[in-house]
């Protein structure tokens, strides 16, 4: 238990001092919501100051007012979980922007993560496990497109797999105009049609990564005393490659996977940009480019969130794993 209160205390830290540079890094940019809103607005009519002292009490940047008592007033928004207005999205809150958003990410980001860590943790162990094989051999042609830039591959796979070999749509979530979104057979699957080409270039830009590591951390632990004495017992060399090699080689990669996994409520913005899916890194995308501070600041605490409470988890899971992190020096 005081393992347990030590780490909840750190993340706690952790995550308060996260939500304070979330405060003040977007105030630093160059820029005014408030002119970019009533720009806006003044298409309309014209701005008068009483509408002007209207639209900062709303986004909550009132002329005059000190640095510390806005980020009081954003600490006392949060606690009731008030993000504030979206400016690029006027008049829609930050709130239901990001409930619009974070579904399509999770499930594409997150989905695309989870099978590129399986399929390369499972692959590296049997390329560690029969060194010399074809299969190690493959390692370099897989590391080949880790090395490539992310969005070169995205552009190559969308021309070749969606105009040259029309396969997959261009671009989109889903089919608007044949489909109506809810939990029916033909949305989940132009949903799951539009996100294979998404979530392959996913995969196979990060599938190598996994297996390199997977596999040099095989070949390290195959060389342990304590292999040999399972190889000396007679025990079956499934379960000496499940139960002692496997277990302890890929703990670097579980370290690895979480940060991987809180990463992926901040989406892929190049994915997102060039797939023109709807997630959060769009949304993200807009914000920055209208800085729009309230939508930034909402994005980047359910990122920071997701960050901490998978390292969390990972750290919780590691005690587990391997009991030795448990105890003291």
């Amino acid at each position: 238990m005081r393992y347990l209160f030590q780490k909840i205390g750190f993340y706690l830290v952790a995550f308060w001092a996260a939500v304070t540079v979330n405060f003040f890094i977007p105030r630093l940019m160059p820029g005014d919501p408030v002119d970019i809103l009533l720009s806006k607005l003044g298409q309309r009519g014209p701005v008068t100051p009483e509408t002007r002292h209207s639209v900062e009490v709303l986004l909550g940047v009132t002329t005059g007012q000190s640095m510390w008592s806005q980020y009081v007033d954003y600490l006392r928004n949060l606690a009731i979980g008030d993000l504030g207005v979206s400016v690029v999205f006027f008049p829609a809150s930050v709130s239901s922007i990001v409930a619009q958003t974070l579904p399509w990410t999770i499930g594409l980001i997150g989905l695309a993560t989870i099978i590129s860590f399986l399929v390369g943790v499972g692959l590296g162990t049997l390329a560690g496990w029969k060194r010399g094989s074809w299969l190690d051999h493959l390692i370099p042609v897989t590391t080949m497109f880790q090395s490539v830039p992310y969005f070169w591959l995205a552009l190559i796979l969308l021309f070749l797999f969606g105009s040259v070999w029309p396969l997959f749509p261009l671009n989109g979530g889903y089919d608007v105009y044949e489909v109506t979104p809810g939990w029916n057979a033909a949305f989940i699957g132009s949903v799951i049609y539009y996100g294979t080409l998404p979530a392959l270039t996913i995969i196979i830009s990060s599938v190598g990564g996994w297996m390199l590591g997977m596999r040099n951390m095989m070949v390290s632990t195959l060389s342990e005393d304590y292999m040999v004495t399972a190889e000396a017992k007679g025990l079956r060399p499934g379960r000496i490659m499940r139960r002692y090699a496997a277990r302890n080689a890929v703990l670097p990669s579980v370290s690895g996977f979480a940060i991987s996994l809180g990463f992926v409520v901040a989406g892929s913005i190049v994915t997102e940009a060039v797939f023109s899916y709807p997630g959060i890194g769009s949304a993200l995308l807009q914000a920055v480019g209208g800085n729009d501070y309230a939508l930034m600041q909402g994005i980047f605490l359910v990122i920071t969130l997701s960050v901490l409470g998978a390292n969390l988890l990972v750290d919780l899971l590691y005690s587990v794993i391997d009991p030795r992190t448990r105890a003291r020096s």
